[in-house]
């Protein structure tokens, strides 16, 4: 009944060119038939809770082709199927202990698909949902197949336009692997930072807000891997003249975990960020300069003499880089001097000027 009724072939998608689908500024694209499909979703969810239910007698009806078009549903534009798929679905995974590996095996080529080919699909943040507790489930230690999905699935999941949709999901998966092997702590950030956007600062703001969340986790000897690169990103999205990438950056500052972590390294992190934390003062946003004094405040308590000697270094490299700007200005005045000089300079200088005063003369009759 359930298939006949639920697995069907669904409409092309109702806008294919356009933008991604915004949850908080679209309307979805709901299923004229959903009262019909919305008693036999239910009918069918309370056949797998019930306490009666046997899943070696269903498992005849229920195999590997019943799964794998129920995944294909998960496609509709409609979020009440698609939430109804997710429950049915995780229900299934539950109770079918042999149609596991098939699930996860389809689930990672619909997201292959997804990321490499299409980048549109409707039901992307319910399948990472139901993923979400699967993971959470994943006994110790981690097979190898799970950490392969977790680095060549979830992290390349980070680099489509429409992240926004599911990323709260996908953060959550990412942070579920790290609490079940903290080893996978190095590899996960690097591959962050490599899908790290360039000029997408919404979606910067996303990355932060996940990068705090790995460090509400990150044991202290995993933090001193990363502590370079993590610490060099975290310094430019300081520095950003967008005051919502800067203001979540500045943010990490009032955490008492990673501030602890900061503490325990200060010496490693404080040169680090110094630079642009100094320099981020003249920030044209009045809200961004009460942060930066905060966070500088905070690492000279730390180490007063490190703070001491990082100002007095970034002093003398500006002045540095001040001398040296003026000492090519010199060059640059010296060498326009002696061409000048030279008896050939006005046969060079001049015709140009003449012809363009000339073409100005054209011109302007």
């Amino acid at each position: 009944m359930f298939a006949a009724n639920v697995f069907r072939t669904l409409p092309p998608p109702s806008n294919p060119l356009g933008a991604e689908f915004d949850p908080e500024e679209d309307e979805p694209n709901l299923e004229a038939a959903w009262p019909h499909l919305h008693l036999v979703c239910e009918f069918f969810l309370r056949f797998l809770e019930s306490p009666d239910f046997q899943a070696s007698l269903a498992k005849r009806c229920i195999d590997h082709a019943f799964v794998l078009q129920l995944l294909d549903m998960f496609d509709s534009e409609d979020p009440r199927e698609r939430d109804f798929l997710k429950t049915i679905l995780h229900r299934i995974y539950g109770k079918f202990v042999g149609l596991r590996g098939l699930i996860r095996k389809h689930i990672n080529n619909i997201f292959y698909r997804f990321i490499y080919e299409t980048e549109r699909h409707n039901g992307i943040a319910e399948l990472l949902e139901i993923l979400g507790s699967i993971i959470n489930g994943f006994a110790l230690p981690l097979k190898e197949e799970h950490k392969v999905f977790l680095l060549r699935v979830l992290l390349p999941l980070h680099k489509v336009k429409s992240l926004s949709v599911y990323h709260p999901q996908l953060a959550y998966c990412v942070v579920q692997f790290l609490e079940k092997d903290h080893t996978l702590t190095q590899p996960v950030l690097l591959g962050l930072l490599k899908f790290w956007p360039k000029v997408h600062s919404p979606k910067e703001v996303m990355f932060l807000n996940e990068l705090e969340e790995i460090l509400d986790v990150i044991e202290p000897a995993e933090f001193q891997k990363v502590i370079q690169p993590l610490f060099g990103q975290l310094s430019k999205c300081v520095s950003s003249p967008h005051f919502q990438v800067a203001e979540r950056a500045l943010y990490f500052w009032n955490n008492e975990y990673v501030l602890s972590l900061m503490s325990e390294n200060v010496r490693e992190v404080l040169p680090i960020v110094f630079p642009a934390l100094y320099q981020t003062k003249q920030h044209w946003n009045k809200t961004i300069h009460g942060l930066i004094y905060n966070a500088l405040k905070l690492l000279m308590e730390m180490n007063q003499r490190l703070f001491d000697e990082c100002t007095n270094r970034y002093k003398e490299e500006r002045q540095r880089e001040a001398l040296e700007a003026a000492r090519r200005e010199q060059a640059w005045a010296a060498i326009n001097s002696k061409a000048m000089q030279n008896p050939l300079f006005d046969n060079f200088s001049g015709p140009a000027d003449g012809q363009l005063d000339g073409m100005g003369d054209n011109g302007s009759a």
